[in-house]
């Protein structure tokens, strides 16, 4: 199921639109603050953002750039109730991927959500299959992992936790989400799995597990793929 974060401050505006995505199958996290859509966005994957720029405590145009700067990639689609060209270069530039009128129809809103995701799905399939950071280099359609050249040997349940964690690079992803989502495990498990695989994965891509350079604990909330 695809994941939209939705930040937006009018109560009216953003329950009808929510309910509309979930209506069409979408999972749908709202925030009303530009702070705590920054967090969301920080700490959770998405595979898209929909963000108003006029937002209490932080507006939309700072949360996209921070986003950015954080290296968080996930696609933005930026709303605006002026639509003035200025709004939306200035949002184009900080690094949103498409800007859209509040006042619009809701089927022009939602065929530019659509539009989004198939275009953020479609850079993965055709980007997605190589992919480095560091010494490691990770063939995604042979299943292989190489660090300075030389063959890493990876569990399957190691792999799709790389993947994961590759697929959201630069985003602090929680354990619940790990275990919801690699090993299918609810979310409320009392489990150390993931630590343990975390340690194991370290181990075996990191050039000292000890003081680690891409796969990062990020104190009370999760792990996060760097680089």
């Amino acid at each position: 199921m695809r994941r939209i974060l939705f930040i937006e401050d009018e109560t009216g505006f953003a329950v009808g639109v929510r309910d509309r995505l979930e209506a069409e199958g979408y999972r749908v996290e709202w925030a009303q603050t530009g702070t705590a859509g920054y967090e969301a966005a920080r700490s959770h994957a998405f595979d898209l953002i929909v963000l108003d720029v006029m937002l209490p405590g932080r507006n939309g145009f700072d949360v996209c750039r921070d986003l950015r700067r954080d290296g968080v990639n996930t696609p933005v689609l930026m709303l605006t109730a002026r639509g003035e060209v200025a709004d939306r270069v200035v949002g184009l530039k900080l690094g949103a991927d498409d800007y859209v009128q509040k006042n619009c129809e809701p089927i022009e809103l939602m065929a530019r959500i659509e539009a989004l995701l198939r275009r953020a799905g479609g850079a993965a399939a055709a980007t997605g299959a190589n992919v480095a950071f560091g010494h490691v280099r990770v063939d995604r359609s042979r299943h292989e992992v190489t660090r300075k050249g030389k063959p890493v040997v990876l569990s399957p349940v190691e792999f799709r936790l790389l993947e994961y964690l590759l697929d959201r690079r630069g985003a602090v992803i929680s354990r619940e989400e790990l275990l919801e989502n690699v090993w299918g495990l609810d979310g409320d498990t009392m489990s150390r799995t993931v630590d343990v695989h975390i340690a194991g994965l370290r181990k075996k891509i990191e050039e000292d597990s000890r003081y680690p350079r891409y796969l990062l604990t990020v104190k009370g909330a999760g792990y996060k793929l760097a680089g």
